[in-house]
């Protein structure tokens, strides 16, 4: 209840979850309208928020609307409700607006809408995109300096002469500008002894070890072959100010990062090397919203763009009723050369929709588990 009355006398971070949820559906809403105009196949509604409409406003064949619920949006097209009819040649006339058989999405190819559906979760990548390089070119790039923090004793780093506070200018004569890179120089020789050069109190300082075989665990918590000489790294930190060409590679290497690590952690939800408790739901999703609400608007984006690529993998999981659902269909469709049967589909959007349920409930379990414990 804490997390409730935080988020009641909060309007900030109330107002940054509705932002924040809404706006990422209402992108993803967003990418189906575009490719669907791009097409020319005909839409009926396209709202910003579910529920009673508060305004209307009718361009062409589309109706405009802003709804009550400001969560997300949706877009309704013409004829895709027939999807496994052949349309009318004549037409179909809708809510008093006629579409013309070349505007029904029932009568497109396969392909089309394959497309059309596709440009959600692509626009969901998008936007993570969007934010990742605005991010870089406004604020650069933060990096741990290659400063050791601490030595573990026994160790070869210890053995070494090692000290806390040197800093490491190069492994085996590549200079080293990030701690990131200690460790990939360590570990590039495959145990055989490496050569590091120091610089301590001025002076440089010139050092020979060979690192140990062991295990590590990495975020996933598995236990991973890694190769050691035993430092940690300083808090120490370097900022590297971005051009805006080379914020746009990082804003690109982020996204796929982001898109790579979110594809591990479904695989390894499903082979249960990730706890099912730490599924969450919208619930978990407000409340890591209002707590970054409180760190600033930059926070908020960064955690924006995470959601975002975990809305557009999330809807590509092969699951009837989702996006990807319909891309297997279509897949199939444009292999057989004729449409997927309507029994199919209908018993597949019951286990669909019977996958999705159960993940909701387990989702709001785990939130509710959270929240009152």
């Amino acid at each position: 209840m804490d997390f409730l009355l935080n988020i009641l006398s909060h309007w900030e971070s109330a107002l940054a979850v509705l932002l924040v949820l809404g706006g990422l559906i209402f992108f993803h809403e967003l990418g189906h309208f575009a490719v669907a105009r791009l097409f020319r196949i005909g839409v009926r509604t396209f709202s910003l928020g579910f529920g009673p409409k508060l305004l209307k406003l009718r361009r062409g064949k589309t109706d405009y609307c802003l709804s009550l619920i400001p969560l997300g949006g949706y877009v309704a097209l013409a004829g895709e409700e027939d999807e496994a009819e052949q349309p009318d040649p004549k037409g179909k006339e809708i809510d008093g607006v006629l579409f013309a058989p070349e505007e029904l999405y029932s009568g497109r190819p396969a392909w089309h809408r394959l497309l059309v559906v596709l440009a959600g979760p692509v626009a969901n990548f998008v936007l993570a995109l969007i934010i990742y390089c605005g991010i870089a070119w406004a604020q650069g790039q933060t990096y741990l300096l290659p400063e050791v923090g601490d030595v573990t004793p026994g160790t070869p780093a210890a053995t070494a002469g090692i000290l806390p506070g040197d800093r490491v200018l190069s492994i085996d004569g590549k200079p080293i500008e990030n701690w990131n890179a200690v460790a990939e120089g360590i570990g590039a020789g495959n145990g055989k002894p490496v050569t590091i050069v120091l610089s301590r109190g001025g002076s440089e300082v010139t050092l020979s070890l060979t690192p140990e075989a062991k295990t590590r665990a990495n975020i996933f918590g598995e236990e991973k072959p890694a190769w050691l000489i035993g430092i940690r790294a300083s808090t120490a930190t370097g900022h590297l100010p971005l051009g805006p060409v080379e914020a746009i590679g990082a804003g690109f290497r982020q996204t796929w990062d982001m898109i790579a690590f979110t594809c591990e952690s479904f695989v390894k939800l499903a082979q249960r090397v990730v706890p099912l408790d730490n599924v969450g739901g919208p619930i978990l999703i407000a409340q890591m919203v209002g707590q970054q609400a409180e760190q600033g608007l930059s926070a908020v984006l960064l955690l924006a763009a995470l959601i975002s690529v975990n809305l557009g993998i999330l809807n590509l999981l092969p699951i009837p009723i989702l996006d990807g659902g319909h891309i297997v269909f279509f897949t199939l469709e444009m292999i057989m050369g004729r449409p997927v049967s309507a029994t199919a589909r209908e018993w597949s959007a019951k286990v669909g929709m019977a996958l999705l349920l159960g993940l909701m409930i387990l989702a709001t379990w785990n939130d509710l588990t959270r929240l009152f414990s």
